[in-house]
């Protein structure tokens, strides 16, 4: 085989394998039960909704307001303002996104508005978390 044509192979095996397409996945694990030995140390419950959901506790919106999370957006990339009256922000939700709510009668809970992939604005899933237990109280589709 000449030196050309094995180059050529060469050239057009290393530009099939750049138009791969890589999907990452992320998988949210159930907490463990109150009072689980995580570490060696008794823990009297789970981690945070928020820290659940990969948003910190102090980007949660104020309550009864609403934000705009990416997920998979580090928290100082998300977008402003942190928490907004909830009125019209689904018109400003990008494709993939997440709109959070805390009531402002219950407190202890979050309902993050999942927002279809491939049309902004559209929010196709609703789930209702309890912030103590983080665990998954309702979910419903709008």
């Amino acid at each position: 085989m000449s030196s050309r044509a094995f180059a050529a192979i060469l050239a057009g095996l290393l530009s099939a394998g750049a138009c791969t397409h890589t999907t990452t996945r992320t998988i949210l694990l159930e907490p463990p039960p109150p009072n689980a030995d995580v570490g060696g140390v008794e823990s009297n419950r789970g981690p945070s909704t928020a820290a659940r959901l990969g948003v910190p506790p102090g980007h949660l919106p104020d309550p009864g307001e609403c934000r705009v999370w990416i997920p998979g957006t580090p928290p100082g990339q998300q977008p402003k303002p942190k928490s907004r009256p909830c009125p019209g922000i689904a018109t400003v939700a990008p494709a993939g996104s997440w709109i959070i709510y805390r009531p402002g009668d219950n407190k202890k809970v979050v309902h993050v508005r999942e927002v279809d992939a491939r049309r902004p604005g559209t929010v196709v899933r609703i789930r209702i978390f309890d912030i103590e237990t983080s665990r998954l109280l309702q979910e419903e589709t709008p």
